[in-house]
């Protein structure tokens, strides 16, 4: 019979991290960490320990960890994620940050998240300025089933709509748009061991930028004078990005870098 310890030493020695093996162990249980240090030599049932087994070697296999325990903490908040959604990175809290920034607290603002994936921007900036009004959409059905029952579940209010950019906001203007977009080239090297999580919204093939074009070439008819677009993009890509806002009009060019410290997300601000 295998004990919880026995479980994270074996974890250990097939090369997880100490908190992946405990998050992995803490989710299996229904415990949280301090339970296992106490507990380490409490015994898994048969089925605990099977199941473990089959998530080792899946995690061996690189599937991510939030897959397998199903949530994944993002800016303060849990969210539920699967396979229809890619894992929020930390990452993507530089630009959050920024747009929080950008958004007075108590100022009514309209705001939209294009590809929003598990809703995690979306959420984070709902949940942080409750006078936004937030609109977030993506293509994927799974995924915006995903965001929404994040949104429900933690109940924030954010307006769902599926559609590839701004194909259902015929009509409509925003003063800050917001988007993590697939920027992945088709030929990266680092895509094999992105396998697990959707193709779709990693890469979309060529150089990486084609869902960028779209966006900033789209908000000429939805971001109204004065407001802001931010996008997140690979460390390789910000002079890039920069050219393209450029050619879009837009002013006040800005690129700030992600906790490693490489260039990660541009913004600009359309001209008044």
């Amino acid at each position: 019979m295998m004990t919880v310890g026995a479980a994270q030493a074996r974890a250990l020695a097939a090369g997880l991290e100490r908190i992946d093996a405990q998050l992995l162990l803490g989710a299996l249980l229904g415990v949280d960490r301090g339970w296992l240090l106490i507990h380490a030599e409490d015994a898994m049932s048969e089925a605990q320990a099977q199941r473990f087994e089959r998530w080792l070697s899946q995690r061996q296999d690189g599937v991510p960890l939030a897959y397998l325990v199903g949530e994944k903490e993002f800016h303060g908040l849990m969210l539920k994620v699967d396979r229809h959604t890619l894992v929020p990175r930390p990452d993507t809290e530089v630009l959050v940050d920024w747009a929080l920034e950008l958004l007075p607290e108590g100022q009514e603002a309209d705001v939209v998240d294009l590809g929003t994936g598990s809703g995690a921007i979306a959420l984070a900036l709902a949940h942080r300025r409750a006078a936004a009004r937030v609109t977030a959409v993506d293509l994927s059905a799974g995924a915006l089933a995903m965001a929404r029952a994040n949104g429900d579940a933690l109940k924030l209010k954010v307006e769902w709509l599926e559609g590839s950019w701004w194909q259902p906001l015929a009509g409509r203007e925003f003063d800050l748009v917001v988007s993590n977009p697939p920027y992945i080239a088709g030929d990266d090297h680092h895509l094999p061991a992105l396998r697990h999580e959707p193709l779709s919204a990693l890469t979309p093939g060529g150089d990486g930028l084609d869902s960028l074009r779209a966006i900033i070439a789209g908000s000429q008819d939805h971001l109204r004078p004065g407001g802001w677009m931010l996008l997140e993009h690979g460390f390789d890509q910000a002079a890039a990005v920069a050219d393209l806002l450029r050619q879009f009009g837009f002013a006040e060019l800005e690129c700030r870098n992600d906790l490693g410290g490489q260039p990660r997300v541009s913004g600009g601000r359309r001209p008044t």
